[in-house]
């Protein structure tokens, strides 16, 4: 690893041009007006709309522009992306998106990183989110962007997650300011050439008026541009005249994560810099009582052992030196009332509290249509199930780490983090300082998850430098990743359904412990009758966070379980039983028939092998797939996952088939082999010998069709993930006749009869 300079770009290397990373410094600092650049966004303050970026850095800050485009005087079009690379590409997709509606030539657009600052919080997420598909008269447009301002920046969001960035930010951000700086562009060509600007044309970043044969470019017309303000609701194209959205463009990220120039937040490199290793308390919330310093401080390499409180961090010259010294340290920490809580003693609390439902306590409604007494009432028969998955931990390949430096009432942070405002805020706060005394360096995050949305690793990072007086490059372990998370939820489920006499839900009454995000998770896409989805809140200790799809990983697995339990009931196979009840919702019905065309679902399979279908929508976005597994050896080789994704259209195609990909194999993972256990109040499993990963060699084969509509743009990043779970457990009920109602499959004997 070569020396690196503080802006993470190794020495003797120019920046990356095509996918940059910003620091707030930086950013000030570069010289983003020089030469009489342009700079376009699309929110301001109520009752204002201030033209150009000029005017936000000139008065230190007051105004709120939140800028995505940046034209210079070389004719080079800049993307300011408000989200980051943590491998979805995220950067092409947003730059594709820009720079479509902006007619700029690809090959000539950069791609950076907004930096973390209040005025790039994600207000046009924010905005997306709350407001949907609600129509904004356009004399109030102003005013409600300047209030998702404030709000976000308030809060310090700034946050990539969500299967947000393409779907929110991008066609409610990144394609109005495309349009607002090529409409700016066009008038100021008008204006300079005396001419309507109806009679020029935009093409490749550059401006063309057919009748004169003149042709210049973008940058020829940027000052005079820059006078004007840029329209909050520019014409944007319709799909049919996309040129570079709907096409599969090379990733920006890519180029430099291959030749091993790309930088991740455990890179960085600065001067004078030592390494710290952490161990935390075993138990969450207990604290440090005893470590043994003289061992510690005796090791080789060794600085100084630090007592943090809850946690103890062993400086050193190196990183092993850290982690051999505090391994080999006997440290005692306080005993809790949760010592001697297991994942037992867990899930009997969650099922107290859904007995107390049950014997008429109270619950909290999520979902409610219908008259569910009286459908109950007539019913032809009541099927009742219950099903339940485990915690599960983020396993990123990338351990937690950051590097901190403290000195002079200031502070730089180096890391990886999902919200990069709220990363800076988060240090200010620890720090009692003010937020411009924090500068932050994000670097590219070698996978997230939502774990990089916490903010625990990278304080314990500006705690251990702030104390130790050194400037710190902090590393856990991957024991300390994997017993320090914050989890998916382990969830119990109940389900109460009514069926009339053909076998289809009349009623159906759905109560579950633990309500994350998002609401509409435990609806579920079917005609089931009348309808009540609520939940308890389950007790526990366990710190608990955002896993990829959120509450859809959950109830994908419940509700497609279910209905496949009621299809095989019936006497009917998964997805003619999902037919009928998909009945009325074409788009559903296409989703479903193209996942069992690409699956082939009909097919004669050898002895031992059989298929299982799911369905689900999460973020906008309709994905139903079929596995084939082979069960003959008796545990389960999953063949073949066949996907189709309906998400109105996909910004970049080959990105988009990645992260279905990507989604179904973490889900795979999940369900073959995640577990994370309770025992005496600590988390069991340490590494990836007892919290196993799907690996290349038994990994399926993915086929993934991209169903192409005209709705809304969806998500991409998470809605692979939710089926993949109930098509496989279905296969395994479809080739042994064995119904698995919990999770992980490695839990269960499949040799055993009964």
């Amino acid at each position: 690893m070569g020396k690196q300079v503080l802006d993470g770009t190794p020495a003797g290397k120019k920046p990356r041009s095509k996918a940059q990373k910003w620091s707030r410094r930086g950013f000030i600092t570069a010289g983003v007006l020089a030469g009489g650049a342009l700079v376009v966004g699309v929110a301001i303050r109520p009752g204002h709309r201030g033209p150009k970026l000029a005017k936000y850095v000139a008065d230190d800050g007051e105004t709120v522009l939140a800028t995505f485009v940046k034209i210079a005087p070389d004719n080079t079009v800049t993307a300011i992306v408000p989200h980051v690379e943590m491998g979805q590409g995220v950067l092409t997709a947003l730059g594709a998106m820009l720079a479509e509606e902006m007619d700029v030539d690809w090959e000539k657009l950069d791609v950076i990183e907004a930096p973390a600052e209040k005025d790039y919080a994600s207000f046009v997420a924010g905005r997306e989110f709350m407001l949907g598909d609600k129509k904004v008269p356009g004399f109030v447009q102003d005013t409600i962007n300047g209030a998702f301002m404030k709000l976000t920046g308030a809060i310090n969001l700034q946050i990539t997650g969500g299967s947000l960035s393409v779907r929110y930010t991008g066609a409610g951000g990144m394609q109005i300011a495309g349009a607002a700086a090529r409409d700016l562009i066009v008038e100021a060509a008008a204006k300079i050439w005396d001419v309507p600007a109806k009679s020029l044309r935009t093409q490749k970043s550059r401006v063309y008026h057919h009748a004169s044969g003149r042709s210049a470019p973008y940058a020829d017309f940027a000052v005079e541009a820059g006078k004007h303000k840029p329209s909050s609701r520019p014409k944007l194209k319709s799909r049919k005249d996309y040129n570079l959205m709907g096409t599969s463009l090379p990733r920006r990220d890519i180029p430099a994560k291959v030749d091993g120039t790309a930088n991740f937040g455990i890179d960085a490199v600065i001067p004078g810099m030592k390494y710290a290793a952490v161990k935390a308390a075993p138990v969450f919330g207990a604290s440090v009582v005893n470590a043994d310093t003289i061992t510690g401080k005796a090791m080789p390499g060794v600085i100084d052992v630090l007592n943090m409180g809850s946690y103890v961090a062993v400086i050193a010259d190196g990183w092993w030196a850290a982690q051999q010294a505090i391994d080999a340290m006997d440290i005692k920490f306080s005993k809790t009332d949760s010592d001697a809580v297991s994942q037992a003693d867990i899930f009997a609390g969650y099922d107290k509290a859904l007995d107390d439902v049950a014997a008429g306590g109270k619950s909290k409604s999520l979902h409610k249509s219908g008259n569910l007494k009286k459908a109950f009432e007539g019913a032809s028969e009541i099927f009742k199930a219950r099903y339940s998955v485990p915690y599960l931990a983020h396993a990123c390949m990338e351990p937690m780490n950051a590097t901190a430096w403290v000195r002079d009432g200031k502070c730089d942070v180096w890391t990886g983090t999902q919200n990069p405002l709220g990363t800076r805020a988060a240090v200010a706060k620890i720090l009692d300082t003010d937020l411009d005394n924090v500068t932050l360096h994000n670097q590219f995050l070698g996978g997230g998850f939502g774990r990089r949305a916490m903010t625990d690793y990278f304080v314990q990072a500006v705690e251990v430098a702030q104390k130790s007086g050194h400037p710190v490059k902090l590393i856990w372990s991957r024991e300390e990743s994997t017993q320090h998370d914050f989890y998916r939820p382990a969830v119990a489920s109940r389900f109460k359904i009514g069926l009339n006499e053909a076998g289809l839900p009349v009623a159906w009454d759905h109560i579950f412990t633990h309500k994350m995000d998002p609401v509409e998770s435990s609806l579920p896409c079917y005609n089931v009758g009348a309808l009540k989805a609520h939940y308890v809140d389950g007790p526990a200790h366990v710190p608990l966070g955002p896993w990829r799809s959120v509450d859809h990983t959950q109830h994908g697995f419940f509700i497609e379980s279910v209905v496949d339990e009621l299809a095989a009931k019936a006497g009917m196979d998964g997805y003619a039983y999902r037919r009928k009840l998909l009945a009325g919702k074409p788009r559903f019905l296409n989703v479903l028939d193209r996942a069992a065309k690409l699956g082939k679902w009909d097919e004669k399979l050898p002895a031992g092998q059989a298929k299982g279908i799911a369905i689900m929508e999460s973020f906008g976005t309709i994905v139903a797939e079929v596995l084939t597994v082979d069960m003959s050896e008796g545990t389960p080789k999953v063949l073949h996952v066949a996907c189709a994704a309906d998400a109105g259209m996909a910004v970049n195609p080959d990105g988009f088939k990645a992260q279905m990909e990507s989604g179904i194999i973490y889900g795979l993972t999940a369900a073959l082999f995640g577990k994370i256990s309770i025992g005496d109040g600590a988390v069991m499993q340490s590494n990836f010998h007892d919290y196993e990963m799907i690996r290349m060699d038994n990994a399926p084969e993915i086929d993934v069709d991209i169903v192409i509509t005209d709705a809304k743009l969806g998500g991409a990043g998470e809605p692979g993930t939710p089926p993949v779970t109930p098509a496989l457990t279905n296969a395994i009920f479809n080739a042994t006749g064995k119904r698995l109602r919990s999770l992980p499959v490695s839990d269960f004997d499949f040799t055993k009869t009964g």
